[in-house]
């Protein structure tokens, strides 16, 4: 017999999605109306109000694309990068490999500034790329590394961008929401993000934002951007209009906009700086109950990610049987490792509605008990005690 399926109630504590806020997964039950209907071309405004708030950016372009974080990355490279282009691409994880296969795709030439994986792009060995490359067009990087945990100098490295005359394109997936990103003030002329990471919406949508310097480069290429869906010539009629008419370009997906703008409506409510001070106070808590535990994190502590922590596996430990058992045991996900650091290391996200001291308290706890179970000693009454004297003093 066929059935409806019933999904388990899940902790999610992994790289994302994060926990979905109730009043989110409401909002996406609301009825189904037109996607130019007057009153669903009244919210896309709002939403794009929205998402320049959460960006820090007045850029008239900034929307979702109606797809994935990934779309929003071929949305940027796909636009942006001309066959026979030269990209710095920096890699420190990941995510800066898929930016070096979307610029081969494009046509592009992906120049490669490789750092060790867990520590934040090397600045220096961008700018001898850069002096070694000048034609270079572009400096791609991602601000969070997801796969690591490492985040980071977005100003410096859109700066040093646009000092060889380069424009910045940026992976901001993990960081929206969770760690400062001042989109305007630093420069950044293209970035994209998800919707299911600091956002705390479904999975499913992908917010970006293109400044004046990017669209002139989008509106003046000599060749068509390859990817018909996601050329912005075509799109920015449907999101953007001088006379609010709006332009058929595909059927949006209308109840996970609704998400997201509830999603960005509750950041709002918060403030963007009360989000970034709660993703570090829970990190600072989640810090003290590791470290108390024995557990390392890779990534140094001025390059880390509160919102996403890598920590080594300890000696003897086997990955998928803790993981399984958390699951399993406690209905608590957390991530594997990715890469060179697969079986490695474990990465535990805090992120956007799972972002609270309950779950930190609570995570603490589960890793302990099952680390215990599985041979490894921990002092889970002292890692707790640690964790709750940090919250206290904040």
């Amino acid at each position: 017999m066929t059935r409806s399926f019933i999904p388990p109630k899940r902790i999610l504590m992994g790289p994302g999605p994060s926990d979905v806020n109730p009043l989110i997964l409401e909002a996406m039950a609301r009825p189904t109306i037109g996607h130019l209907d007057p009153q669903f071309v009244r919210m896309m405004e709002e939403l794009k109000e929205l998402l320049q708030y959460a960006f820090q950016t007045s850029n008239r372009l900034t929307m979702p694309v109606s797809a994935p974080g990934s779309a929003g990355m071929e949305t940027c490279f796909a636009n942006l990068v001309e066959p026979e282009d030269e990209v710095i691409v920096c890699q420190n994880g990941v995510f800066g490999g898929r930016m070096k296969k979307n610029v081969i795709r494009c046509g592009g030439t992906p120049i490669m500034v490789e750092t060790e994986w867990g520590r934040a792009v090397d600045i220096d060995a961008v700018e001898d790329a850069l002096k070694a490359t000048p034609n270079a067009k572009f400096v791609a990087f991602v601000h969070a590394e997801t796969s690591t945990g490492a985040q980071s100098d977005a100003r410096a490295l859109t700066a040093l961008a646009h000092k060889h005359d380069c424009l910045a394109i940026v992976d901001a997936v993990t960081s929206l929401g969770g760690s400062p990103l001042l989109v305007d003030e630093w420069g950044i002329d293209a970035i994209y993000s998800g919707s299911q990471k600091c956002l705390s919406c479904t999975p499913g949508l992908s917010p970006v934002s293109f400044n004046e310097r990017a669209l002139e480069k989008v509106r003046n290429r000599p060749t068509p951007v390859q990817s018909w869906f996601l050329d912005l010539n075509l799109v920015m009629a449907y999101w953007n209009s001088e006379d609010g008419a709006r332009s058929y370009h595909h059927t949006a997906p209308v109840n996970a906009l609704y998400a997201l703008h509830e999603a960005l409506v509750l950041l709002k409510q918060e403030g963007l700086e009360n989000s970034w001070k709660r993703h570090m106070d829970n990190h600072l808590m989640l810090r003290a109950g590791l470290e108390t535990m024995g557990i390392d994190f890779i990534v140094p502590e001025e390059e880390r990610l509160p919102q996403l922590n890598a920590i080594a596996i300890p000696e003897g430990i086997e990955d998928v049987a803790v993981r399984t058992h958390l699951l399993n045991e406690y209905n608590l996900e957390i991530g594997a490792g990715l890469g060179p650091l697969a079986g490695k290391i474990w990465r535990i996200g805090q992120m956007g509605y799972a972002s609270n001291p309950e779950n930190i308290l609570f995570c603490i706890d589960a890793l302990g008990n099952v680390l215990n179970e599985f041979g490894y000693n921990t002092p889970v009454d002292k890692a707790l005690e640690a964790a709750r004297a940090v919250q206290a003093a904040l």
